[in-house]
């Protein structure tokens, strides 16, 4: 076990101890973060939180099943079986949220985390509202979890090329209907990559160990100098805030305004 990856408690034995003996009774997810219910003796014991990062795992194995070389916690459970969480660059984090106090409380990211995609309050007037006065370019505004929670790199990529917007355009220069059209296609793309088992470029991996199939069908993430699929213009990649943006230079025009944040 790595001491960094616990978040909370500071003590690594009040982390063990406030697990000890429950149970798993229910899953939930806010943004990135996973928060597992906890019960013993069917009373409330807490929670156990988790965020992946860039490339953690949840791996739900077998104890005797061979150790994976970046294996940072293992729970042991009642039925012979085990949960592991990995994490090769040990940016992950796990919090143990005692019973008297909330997972807001705790995990302080919790706080500030916008309305999630599927949820009523995500809707075409909130999102209007948060983008039609920024003036930051839109792929960076998708990215802010304070404006819609969960939202990674791929699938802004992915939204803003079906929608035939750049991601550096900037949001006050978006159309009301180009805003709705990203709101629809944001919620197409995570629809899409949730009946796909989610997306596989690099590490993840659902707790069976399974890739997601989302990577293969891409349009454009990961796909630099690679035809674009409807047009064949090569598929190019820019830095925006420090995160890299693909896009279809045909497909995605540019506007004057956004030269200044084009940086190859």
């Amino acid at each position: 076990m790595l001491n960094r990856t616990i978040a909370h408690p500071v003590s690594v034995s009040e982390f063990l101890s406030g697990l000890q003996q429950t149970a798993i009774v229910h899953w939930h997810r806010r943004g990135k973060y996973l928060l597992a219910e906890l019960h013993t003796k069917n009373q409330p014991a807490g929670w156990l939180g988790v965020h992946l990062r860039m490339t953690g795992q949840l791996l739900w194995l077998c104890p005797n099943d061979p150790l994976q070389k970046h294996t940072r916690i293992r729970l042991f459970f009642a039925n012979n079986k085990e949960l592991r969480f990995v994490d090769q660059r040990t940016f992950g984090q796990i919090w143990w949220v005692p019973p008297n106090l909330s997972p807001n409380q705790i995990i302080t990211g919790l706080q500030t985390l916008g309305p999630e995609p599927f949820s009523a309050d995500f809707s075409p007037l909130y999102f209007r509202t948060q983008l039609q006065h920024r003036q930051r370019p839109i792929k960076n505004a998708l990215l802010d979890q304070t404006i819609v929670a969960g939202i990674g790199n791929i699938y802004a990529d992915e939204t803003l090329y079906l929608t035939g917007v750049r991601p550096s355009t900037l949001c006050c220069d978006l159309t009301v209907s180009q805003i709705d059209s990203i709101r629809t296609n944001l919620i197409q793309v995570l629809e899409a990559s949730i009946d796909s088992g989610g997306t596989s470029f690099n590490t993840f991996r659902n707790v069976e160990g399974i890739n997601g199939n989302y990577g293969r069908q891409a349009w454009v993430y990961g796909r630099t100098h690679q035809t674009c699929y409807r047009c064949k213009t090569l598929i190019e990649r820019i830095k925006l805030a420090g995160r890299s943006a693909h896009f279809c230079p045909q497909c995605q025009p540019i506007k004057h305004r956004e030269t200044y944040y084009e940086h190859h």
